[in-house]
């Protein structure tokens, strides 16, 4: 009978993690997509407003820089409170935020209610601890890795935004988007539920979580996110209006465009998830670092002519990327990134089981601060050299300090022949 019973509560337990899992899933898409509506309405607003590049690039930051500094709070708390009561005040609060939106008209209204409409971005180091805790350690990354498909939020606005802005003008985006979060709040309240063993020890004090910050593994992983994570929320604001400026496209089909790099971005990290728990969060983050660097090299090369005196006289020659090739440059970026997500989380779920709340937090803060500076150094550059290939330089040269810092602190460390010489890919899958 005991036996029944404890079958019956494992599965009762089992439907609940799945039911957590989607929801969960549909709260983070929705908060992403909010999180990132300004890459849309900005173009819009940065031509009633005049603003330069700089001052675009503040723009779209500006939900960015409140969204990553919450994070850590927002961990914490799951981790003491629970996730569902965390996640529905959160969503809830930014409601009047992205509502009171559509009333902005000068730069700074714009500025200050993005803040408080930024706060969406915290529902990731909300989320990720939340769902982890519902299954087993060999599952987590898988899980961890389909919530953080989420981040497909961010394609999902450049397919409603546009269509909104060219029918109804701008200000309609923040109205219907205050209406979806609102019923996203009640299903995730109707369909979430709270586990009082996942919760950490009532005992454990803020400060005691935020000594996490001198281990120099968790600064490591910081550096790693601020690329998989903040090149990925920086490049998908930035690239409508890219699209728009470099090849001369229209809003709706730049936006449609620029959605090859943010869908995969998003969906694809539950793949990342699957490939990190049956290869590793190192082999998989190793490889979604080379592949960072191959396409941002190729994407940092500018609209080029140039002049070679040949025998029959000067001949000119144009090298530079059609939109094509940059499209298609993007989504396997896109990719890469949607894996190294998922390979970075994988690191914390196995190296800070107990503390998985607050170390994603300082994680994910580290990867928010990264897509709120980026953009505005985008646009700094922008101005400064009149180069829009010059955000992917910087881009290229962040990727660098992650190679060289993981070729130092594990590629070297690893022992390449004999007994303690981890099996290759090829053979662990030939022995399964």
């Amino acid at each position: 009978m005991a036996q029944q019973s404890t079958a019956a509560d494992a599965r009762t337990h089992r439907r609940q993690g799945i039911s957590v899992l989607v929801v969960s899933t549909l709260a983070f898409t929705v908060c992403f997509m909010v999180w990132m509506m300004f890459g849309v309405i900005g173009i819009p607003i940065k031509k009633a407003l005049g603003l330069n590049a700089t001052e675009f690039g503040l723009l779209t930051a500006t939900p960015v820089l409140t969204g990553s500094l919450i994070r850590v709070p927002l961990g914490i708390w799951t981790d003491r409170y629970g996730g569902r009561i965390v996640m529905i005040i959160l969503m809830a609060v930014t409601v009047p935020a992205i509502w009171l939106m559509a009333y902005a008209t000068q730069y700074w209204h714009f500025l200050v209610i993005g803040l408080f409409v930024g706060l969406a971005g915290g529902s990731f180091s909300v989320g990720t601890p939340y769902v982890a805790r519902w299954f087993p350690k060999h599952q987590q990354g898988f899980a961890m890795g389909v919530y953080g498909a989420g981040n497909s939020g961010a394609a999902v606005n450049k397919f409603i935004a546009p269509a909104l802005v060219v029918a109804f003008g701008w200000a309609m985006v923040p109205q219907v988007y205050a209406a979806i979060m609102l019923g996203t709040v009640v299903l995730f309240w109707l369909f979430s539920h709270s586990d009082p063993t996942h919760l950490v020890s009532s005992n454990t004090r803020f400060v005691d979580q935020l000594k996490a910050l001198k281990d120099p593994k968790v600064v490591k992983y910081c550096q790693y996110y601020s690329i998989v994570f903040g090149g990925y929320v920086a490049l998908s604001l930035w690239m409508v209006q890219y699209y728009v400026g470099e090849y001369g496209i229209e809003i709706r089909v730049a936006a449609l465009l620029a959605a090859c790099f943010s869908l995969p971005g998003g969906v694809l990290r539950a793949i990342g998830g699957w490939l990190s728990d049956k290869y590793g969060a190192h082999e998989v983050t190793w490889w979604v670092m080379w592949v960072s660097w191959i396409c941002l090299f190729i994407l940092s090369y500018p609209q080029t002519d140039f002049t070679v005196l040949t025998a029959n006289g000067p001949k000119t020659f144009h090298i530079g990327l059609n939109v094509y090739a940059f499209t298609a440059l993007m989504f396997v970026l896109g990719i890469a990134w949607a894996f190294g997500k998922a390979s970075v989380f994988k690191y914390i779920s196995d190296d800070y089981p107990q503390n998985i709340g607050a170390i994603s937090g300082i994680v994910g803060l580290a990867g928010g601060l990264g897509g709120f500076i980026l953009p505005i150094m985008f646009g700094a550059l922008m101005d400064l050299t009149g180069i829009r290939s010059s955000a992917f330089m910087l881009m290229y040269g962040v990727v660098w300090v992650s190679l060289i810092w993981m070729y130092w602190t594990e590629v070297r460390k690893t022992p390449v022949m004999g007994a303690g010489a981890p099996a290759s890919p090829l053979a662990r899958a030939v022995a399964h």
